[in-house]
């Protein structure tokens, strides 16, 4: 769930969704009900699109992210109610400006070689410095955090203030001095702290991982003797939801999530399914110099221009969920709704006034012209967000339409969307949503630094969102959970970003059950049954 990511429903950008703290399973019971635990299987686990680079100080993308949790271990660990728990470090205090671990006894990498303090404090040292532009700072690390080690301690002073600090520090994954010295190991996986090690990667098809049998200091009341554990775990990369549930019935597959009508069978054939809460629709525009995005009054008219209800509807179909604020994750450490009101509604009337006023004037075949060009504009959205999407994406571009807006729909896969939003910058219009946990781990993709000196990828500039976001962060925790939902309410208001649309996503499981924890697929939770 960085942890905010792309969500590959999900794109997984941090982690854009980057795809889901809690998951909890249907009520009434599941077929695991007469199944006995059983050791030494292999689970197999289906992801829509393959994760691309596993450096997790490089990733955002959820579905990385999720498969970094089986290689790379955190300091410390959320449970399912979002509270601390010991992971590689066994004792912690934190303020909003400092932080300091003690280390676990005996915790080595996957070559056997010990971690040490010093590992732990390069990993948030790097991406603390700007210089590395990783992706993760400003989400898990503030820029220009600062690590130091002494003896089995880490001390971080961070940045700037953080008013979740020991949260987001829960979502930075460790790797180990090897793989600090050359990072292209762990664009491969290797060098890690976590419970599996890499074996084998085909890409676009096939991950294989095997269980560490020298890992004792899983999260929380981790037992390495724990019947049921797997021997090792096979991600497959399976895009089609209709196939993947397919396996999942049969068995080939044991676990997977699925967005769509499919979920019907496998909720008929009462399947374990752990569920999250995560943002499906959602709209950046490109705010770059010379984009049509950059006028809040052409964001306005595009949004006026969309039925958003029905769009939802179609998007999650009988899977919807109450949109109250960016973080969407349980449980979410704000309540309230910054959404309610602030976005505009349907007009296509009022939208193509605005146009008119614009000086984008009706063209022969309807399309709106100026100055000689044509208003055409690209969408983006991700594939692997299963089968709503295409037709959610195309009746908004029939709404465009109707107001004389050319769209042309461009779907990538997660890799794909980073490039776009990260890279290049050739889009108008992203569908890829954002899932967070944390409130703080929005800043980064909504304000400051642009690709590629920072992760500000719609290139907004809402000041009164950032003034609130800087009183909001002196403040530990809760306390400052109204400045945070205002500095939301700031950026709907300005059409900076829209919040449509939420769904309930089951990660169903077959022959197995696991939990669903910060959004992610916790390994330690895994538990096989004959």
């Amino acid at each position: 769930m960085k942890t905010a990511r792309l969500t590959a429903a999900m794109a997984g950008v941090v982690a854009l969704t980057v795809s889901a703290c809690g998951g909890s399973a249907q009520s009434g019971t599941d077929r695991t009900a007469n199944q006995k635990l059983v050791d030494g299987k292999t689970f197999t686990y289906a992801i829509p699109t393959d994760p691309g680079t596993l450096d997790p100080a490089i990733t955002v993308l959820s579905v990385a992210r999720n498969l970094d949790g089986f290689l790379y271990d955190s300091l410390i660990n959320l449970d399912s109610k979002g509270q601390p728990e010991a992971a590689l470090a066994e004792k912690w205090e934190a303020t909003t400006t400092t932080a300091t671990f003690t280390l676990r006894k005996g915790v080595t990498c996957s070559d056997g070689s010990p971690l040490t303090a010093a590992d732990v404090a390069a990993n948030i040292s790097f991406v603390g410095d700007p210089a590395n532009k990783s992706p993760l700072a400003g989400v898990t690390v503030k820029t220009g955090t600062k690590a130091a080690a002494d003896a089995d301690k880490v001390t971080i002073t961070s940045g700037a203030p953080d008013a979740f600090l020991l949260r987001n520090l829960a979502g930075l994954p460790i790797v180990c001095a090897k793989g600090l010295a050359d990072r292209k190991t762990l664009a491969k996986g290797e060098n890690g702290t976590g419970m599996f090690t890499m074996t084998e990667i085909v890409p676009n098809d096939h991950y294989t991982l095997t269980r560490r049998k020298d890992y004792t200091w899983g999260a929380g009341q981790f037992d390495s003797k724990q019947k049921g554990l797997p021997d090792k775990v096979n991600i497959r990369v399976i895009p089609n939801m209709t196939t993947m549930s397919n396996l999942l019935l049969s068995g080939e597959v044991n676990a997977g999530s699925v967005i769509g009508q499919d979920q019907q069978r496998l909720k008929a054939q009462r399947l374990y399914h752990a569920d999250i809460v995560s943002p499906f629709g959602e709209l950046f525009f490109n705010q770059a110099p010379g984009r049509f995005g950059a006028d809040q009054a052409m964001r306005r008219a595009l949004i006026q221009a969309i039925d958003l209800p029905q769009v939802a509807k179609v998007l999650t179909r009988d899977g919807s969920a109450p949109v109250k604020g960016m973080v969407t994750i349980e449980p979410r450490p704000c309540e309230g709704d910054s959404v309610t009101g602030k976005i505009p509604g349907f007009d296509v009337a009022a939208a193509k006034a605005a146009l008119d006023a614009a000086g984008w004037k009706p063209g022969a075949d309807g399309i709106r012209v100026k100055d000689g060009k044509r208003l055409a504009l690209t969408a983006i959205y991700g594939t692997q967000a299963g089968p709503t999407m295409p037709p959610g994406a195309e009746l908004m571009q029939q709404g465009w339409k109707s107001a004389g807006v050319d769209v042309t729909l461009k779907g990538v896969d997660s890799p794909g969307l980073s490039q776009l939003l990260f890279a290049t910058g050739e889009w108008d219009i992203s569908m890829a949503p954002l899932g967070l946990t944390l409130p703080s781990q929005l800043v980064p993709f909504v304000s400051g630094g642009q690709p590629p000196q920072g992760t500000n990828f719609a290139h907004i500039k809402n000041p009164q969102y950032d003034a609130l976001v800087a009183k909001a962060s002196t403040q530990a925790g809760q306390a400052g959970c109204a400045d945070w939902m205002a500095a939301e309410s700031a950026l709907f208001e300005k059409q900076d970003v829209v919040q449509f649309a939420n769904t309930v996503v089951p990660t169903y499981g077959s022959n197995a059950k696991f939990e669903i924890v910060n959004g992610y697929l916790k390994p330690t939770t895994i538990r096989m049954y004959a």
